[in-house]
């Protein structure tokens, strides 16, 4: 029988790519997202939902239980960015996007929990390393991605007694729809930004989606990281080893 993972965010960038990863490998992929699925993610059972509703999330999940019968992991990616200074940030904003980026991942807990606790699954949260480290200008999405790694560690205490496995992986610059709208702020366009950018990672560019979706693969399938829970899995390029006065 296939393994099955429910995978948010699945219509763009680092979702796609990991969509693609898991039908590849074998898996159903029921993808979430508020828009419909690219073309090439035919074979995956899209559903198209805003999460931030805790009724949507019940109906996810009720649909993987009544349609698979089971559930092997659940990768929480879907995510919104809102570029402005902490003092600019609108009350509505703020709520949005920790809505977006940290409420689904405490409210299908309960939803999802029964599902892995059967099937010793796991759960991989898409946080950030701006988790870690942050820009001026991000104070809302560098809060939700602070707030989902912490969550992830305290999830993965409560849920091992049931063997469910929880982790965080951290992407830094990647080369998405999000990235790019992110840097339309540049005062010299996207495309210069983009380059410097690249130029100031030790690996000597930015990441590919792929390069996540790799690790979001690795540390889902119990074959693979059978053993590792609450840990954060940075893909920057190593970006966050260089000091910023070097």
């Amino acid at each position: 029988m296939k393994r099955v993972v429910v995978l948010t965010g699945a219509a763009g960038g680092i979702g796609a790519a990991a969509a693609d990863m898991f039908l590849k490998g074998g898996w159903s992929v029921v993808g979430v997202d508020r828009s419909p699925l690219p073309p090439h993610l035919s074979e995956a059972d899209g559903i198209e939902v805003d999460l931030a509703h805790a009724k949507a999330i019940d109906d996810v999940f009720g649909h993987v239980a009544h349609t698979y019968g089971r559930l092997d992991a659940w990768v929480n990616n879907a995510a919104r960015l809102i570029p402005k200074a902490a003092a600019e940030t609108s009350l509505e904003e703020w709520d949005l996007t920790i809505a977006a980026n940290v409420r689904p991942a405490f409210l299908g807990v309960r939803s999802a929990r029964p599902l892995l606790r059967a099937s010793s699954g796991s759960i991989v949260n898409v946080s950030s390393v701006h988790a870690l480290a942050t820009s001026p200008g991000l104070a809302a999405y560098a809060a939700s991605k602070g707030a989902l790694l912490a969550l992830t560690r305290a999830l993965a205490l409560e849920l091992a007694p049931d063997g469910i496995r929880v982790n965080a992986v951290l992407p830094g610059a990647i080369d998405t729809a999000m990235l790019r709208d992110g840097l339309q702020r540049s005062p010299d366009g996207p495309e210069a930004a983009l380059g410097r950018l690249s130029k100031r990672h030790p690996l000597g560019g930015i990441g590919r989606p792929s390069d996540v979706a790799r690790t979001i693969l690795f540390l889902a399938d119990n074959e693979t990281a059978r053993f590792i829970t609450g840990q954060a899995f940075v893909v920057d390029g190593g970006a966050l080893c260089r000091l910023s006065t070097e």
